[in-house]
């Protein structure tokens, strides 16, 4: 199996030499607890039918390297890695010749790493966009979303001030009568006033005739 350790040192050392196309890999992220399994899937639906089959390989930021894990051809008969155990590494391929998929079981820190699918084809080696698998011991509790809740704004009341009242001391309601009173009792004093003034006259007349 030195040829993908071969196609695959020549890929990551020359620019241009593996093709802009990559095969879509599915999840991005997977976050897994120890002793339990995992799934990542590797889509082909954009590669021809000219390749001989799918490898997979894993990527240890620890030990900054690349291992070979296991190659499965179209028959479905799958070639492992030096140390690489068949109990934990499976590969499964669709009945469509479209997407394969790679098992782990029996997680362990160990296994922390980005898993990538290839294949060749055509002298060229395709690439998995890769799959960051990540072991822990405990898995984090969700993050509760709680929803603050609902402060009631104070309903403010708005008092409107009433207009002054039109029956206060310059109401016309007020002043109007008093004027007309006051104009009639004006009216009334002239002939009082007229009749005091010709009997003062005649008094006067009198007086001076005598």
């Amino acid at each position: 199996m030195a040829r993908p350790w071969l196609h695959l040192c020549i890929c990551l050392q020359i620019p241009g030499f593996c093709s802009q196309l990559h095969l879509s890999q599915m999840p991005e992220h997977i976050l897994a607890q120890t002793n339990n399994k995992t799934e990542i899937i590797c889509d082909l639906k954009e590669v021809t039918k000219e390749h001989t089959g799918l490898y997979w390989y894993r990527w240890s930021q620890e030990r900054q390297n690349f291992q070979f894990l296991v190659y499965s051809n179209q028959m479905g008969k799958a070639t492992y890695g030096t140390n690489i155990s068949q109990d934990k590494f499976s590969v499964h391929r669709a009945s469509s010749y479209t997407s394969y998929s790679l098992h782990i079981s029996h997680l362990q820190a160990s296994d922390n790493g980005t898993y990538y699918c290839s294949i060749s084809e055509s002298f060229q080696l395709l690439l998995g966009t890769g799959t960051q698998l990540g072991v822990v011991d405990v898995l984090p509790l969700p993050l509760k979303t709680t929803q603050a809740p609902l402060s009631k704004k104070p309903v403010q009341y708005i008092t409107k001030s009433k207009p002054a009242s039109k029956k206060g001391a310059c109401s016309p309601l007020v002043w109007v009568p008093l004027a007309t009173t006051l104009l009639v009792l004006l009216l009334s004093l002239i002939p009082t006033t007229y009749r005091f003034h010709r009997l003062r006259r005649r008094l006067w007349l009198r007086v001076h005739r005598q």
